[in-house]
């Protein structure tokens, strides 16, 4: 499959240039913004610029308010935090005098409007959509009707038992799929050419994205500090190994570094649920790498090195696998709108992912690297359920994802699913 694959978050850019009078694509570097913007663009009949070009750079940061009147709106800026706040504050100032919808399509590879000044400047005026790599269905081309396990878990009058489209999928397709990862250009590599790719970005998040945006002794060792973080991928974050190993003083990491690699979307993390219901619940976040093949290739392994017996890296690479689909999934989510967790207690019973929705209901999600599923897997969501239930919450389901290849029930409210579920579309 080769060419221009339509993405979710078109619809969803649409829609926010209609309800918002700035728009934000922001998203990891090679995700598929520029592409993005340029075919929402086509349909908005806006003006497009590229601060990736040194002149128009150089202009927008000596007179930014200049700069956006030069140009016709609605105007596509394309890696708007490399002219910094000025920019974002000329924009502030503009759509002040015009309420009107649609002025601005800004894209940029950070999570610059993160920041709490920069934020504070556009607070009210800006929707933010978020652009990951590729989700399955999108890479597969399956679809509008793909990508929607996290919709339907919360959908109490769908049944998840009958059949996806497609037939089944072997164990190496999914190790495969795991190691190729989502980003588009990555998508039809071979295996060398791809080592090659991912080689080359990562070299360019530490040396020239993140430099750009953050200031410290240790920028340099970004490189090495990723490759720690994808050894910890689907693990709690304890700041102080992560430090010992990195070899980066600790407040510098946990204040700086940490955050640096989240705001250029080399990692994520799932922050830890809890109720008042338990007060045993261990409030470390889990870390990931936001791509899974990325992940793969920071820990140096590919499919037949994942396929071999008792490989170390196979769970927490599904595991990341589904949790990074899941954050894809969750991103094109409004109704519910849904924000993701993990859950661990101290006495070590844990669930890879809480799904809640914000009128409070509970989906819980288990990653499992085998082709049959322990009864400890179903015995662990089953407590979970009954916990919530006991004190008035609102768990609609718990599902365990799988290598193996059929769709079963497990109890009350509780599935077995082939990990193939998670993105292809139901069969009818």
């Amino acid at each position: 499959m080769t060419g221009l694959r339509p993405r979710h978050a078109e619809s969803v850019v649409n829609d926010a240039l209609r309800d918002s009078r700035v728009v934000v694509i922001n998203g990891p570097r090679q995700a598929g913004k520029t592409t993005l913007s340029r075919v929402v663009r086509a349909s908005a009949a806006g003006q497009w610029v590229s601060l990736d070009s040194r002149q128009a750079l150089d202009a927008c940061r000596d007179d930014p308010t200049g700069f956006l009147g030069a140009y016709d709106k609605p105007l596509f800026i394309d890696e708007f935090q490399r002219a910094g706040d000025g920019l974002v504050r000329a924009i502030k100032a503009e759509v002040d005098r015009d309420s009107a919808r649609g002025q601005y399509l800004l894209s940029g590879s950070s999570r610059f409007l993160t920041i709490a000044t920069i934020s504070e400047s556009l607070a009210g005026r800006v929707r933010i959509v978020d652009l990951w790599p590729y989700t399955q269905g999108e890479a597969d081309e399956l679809g509008p009707d793909a990508d929607t396990l996290l919709y339907r878990l919360f959908d109490e009058s769908l049944s998840l038992i009958p059949n996806v489209r497609g037939g089944k999928l072997g164990r190496s397709d999914y190790l495969e799929r795991i190691c190729r990862g989502g980003y588009p250009e990555v998508n039809d590599l071979r295996p060398q050419a791809r080592r090659h790719w991912f080689d080359s970005y990562v070299r360019t998040i530490t040396q020239r994205d993140a430099p750009e945006i953050g200031r410290g002794r240790h920028i340099g060792e970004l490189a090495k500090l990723a490759r720690v973080l994808a050894a910890r991928t689907g693990q709690e974050l304890i700041v102080e190994h992560v430090a010992r190993d990195a070899e980066i003083e600790r407040s510098a990491l946990a204040r700086n570094y940490l955050p640096l690699l989240e705001t250029v979307y080399l990692s994520v993390s799932l922050p830890a649920w809890s109720r008042n219901f338990t007060s045993r619940a261990v409030k470390h976040p889990k870390t990931y790498i936001a791509d899974p093949g990325l992940a793969a290739h920071l820990l140096g392994v590919d499919a037949a090195g994942l396929a071999a017996p008792g490989s170390p890296a196979l769970g927490p690479l599904v595991e990341t696998f589904v949790v990074t689909e899941l954050i894809r999934q969750a991103a094109r989510l409004l109704d519910p709108d849904v924000t993701l967790h993990h859950f661990r207690t101290k006495d070590q019973s844990e669930v890879d992912v809480i799904a809640e929705a914000a009128d409070g209901r509970i989906v819980a999600i288990e990653a499992k690297a085998g082709r049959t599923v322990s009864r400890s897997a179903i015995r662990t969501l089953a407590s979970l359920r009954d916990r919530i239930d006991d004190r008035g919450g609102r768990f609609v389901r718990g599902v365990v994802l799988y290598l193996g290849d059929d769709a079963l029930p497990a109890g009350d409210r509780l599935n077995i699913l082939p990990l193939s579920h998670l993105w292809r579309p139901p069969a009818s």
